[in-house]
């Protein structure tokens, strides 16, 4: 799953320059959400891995958000069809989903300080996957120790999820994201058959700055829980 890369940092936008790419999808929360939940994604494929910016409500981690930060899901159904991966019971939006990240701001409780810190949790779902927790966990990423998969600025985190040899492939993939007590989010990318991941034209970082990204994403609509 890991692989030796240049640190994430060294292929991002500086801080303050906007990306002049729609987003994949993006979330108006409620008032009262106490939790950092994420607002705005832009997904797409980059070579062998799946890149990500993901803007939070307000910082995922760390002492504004105390007890209660970040734990959000992105769902990515990397074949865009519901005959493999996740089966819940019933019609549910997640359904067909291949692959789980989980973006969960913690505490480093060995540490005498006890740091803060991003964690980013990547589980692989199968059509034995009845849950997330079914999935198999194939990587664990901490912002402070793999700085090539994950990079935060601010409320922003930057991340490169390995795609691997084994998950199903198409030219599309479906990306869901279901915030708590709403409806699920869905929307659509290019997808590793798709010729994008390769050409330049939807690689989200890419040698310093935003690659173009021509297919940010296709709202496709919710669904109820």
């Amino acid at each position: 799953m890991r692989r030796l890369l240049l640190p994430l940092a060294l292929v991002l936008l500086s801080s303050g320059t906007e990306a002049k790419d729609r987003a994949t999808f993006r979330y108006t929360p409620p008032q009262d959400e106490e939790r950092p939940v994420v607002v705005e994604a832009m997904v797409g494929p980059q070579g062998s891995d799946f890149a990500l910016r993901l803007r939070f409500s307000k910082p995922p981690f760390g002492q504004e958000c105390g007890m209660r930060c970040a734990n959000a899901t992105l769902l990515l159904d990397t074949d865009a069809s519901t005959q493999s991966g996740l089966k819940l019971a019933g019609p549910q939006a997640e359904n067909g989903a291949d692959l789980a990240i989980i973006v969960q701001g913690t505490r480093d409780l060995a540490s005498d300080a006890s740091d803060t810190y991003l964690r980013v949790k990547v589980r692989r779902l199968t059509g034995e996957s009845q849950n997330l927790d079914d999935g198999d966990l194939v990587a664990e990423l901490d912002h402070r120790k793999d700085p090539d998969r994950i990079h935060v600025e601010g409320n922003t985190v930057f991340l490169l999820i390995d795609a691997g040899n084994t998950l199903p492939s198409g030219r599309k993939v479906r990306v869901v994201y279901h915030p708590v007590g709403t409806k699920a989010i869905q929307a659509q990318i290019p997808g590793m058959l798709s010729g994008s991941a390769s050409n330049g034209k939807v690689m989200i970082f890419r040698k310093g700055n935003w690659g173009q990204a021509q297919q940010g994403g296709r709202r496709l609509g919710s669904e109820s829980r």
